[in-house]
């Protein structure tokens, strides 16, 4: 087998796991690897995909064994994303992952990023709502190790909710080197969730 035709295989194995199984990309990638080429080493090159082969290798699973249920479960993770940031509008929440990029499937959660001054203010502000949360860490987007994160539920669906200081959002707009915008605000998910009706409102 080639090698490009082993990283193929690996993406779309990978990109099965995610879809069918709520796996992250990582730990999907590494047991898309042992199911094909087992628990020697890798072969030599560059066989590995990178997360933007898988994440098109989801698109592509999802469209075509998932078309008539995905896009309804995006819609319903979008509009609860929705009303949890307008709920913490004060801290500048911004959807992140699956949600965002539309390859959010039955497991998903809601990934969201906020700003605060502090995390105690996040937390304090979630007891007097009355939300029971509990504290955890997630990768920090900069590559700077991990950021403190509360995960709690919202309207029956699961929140991740990384907290940054207010530096860190500065260079979180800017979009990457393929153009795409890693993050959104309420008004960006407000317009996708108006895309999506109005391209329902012409397939009716």
């Amino acid at each position: 087998m080639s090698f490009s035709s082993l990283r193929q295989e690996i993406a779309a194995a990978a990109a099965r796991m995610i879809a069918e199984d709520g796996l992250d990309y990582s730990t999907a990638k590494r047991k898309a690897v042992r199911q094909l080429v087992g628990k020697g080493a890798l072969p030599k090159g560059d066989v590995l995909p990178d997360n933007d082969e898988i994440e098109s290798e989801v698109r592509e699973y999802q469209a075509l064994f998932m078309g008539d249920t995905q896009p309804a479960r995006l819609n319903r993770l979008r509009r609860v994303a929705l009303s949890v940031m307008e709920l913490l509008d004060r801290f500048q929440p911004y959807l992140v992952g699956p949600v965002w990029n539309g390859t959010a499937g039955e497991h998903s959660d809601i990934a969201l990023q906020c700003f605060a001054d502090s995390s105690k203010e996040v937390e304090i502000f979630l007891i007097n709502q009355g939300i029971q949360y509990e504290v955890g860490e997630r990768p920090d987007f900069r590559g700077r190790g991990k950021v403190e994160a509360l995960y709690f539920m919202w309207k029956g669906e699961g929140v991740m909710l990384s907290i940054y200081d207010d530096l860190a959002l500065r260079g979180a707009l800017k979009p990457g080197a393929d153009g795409r915008v890693e993050r959104g605000d309420a008004r960006a998910v407000s317009r996708l969730l108006d895309e999506a009706e109005d391209v329902q409102g012409g397939m009716a």
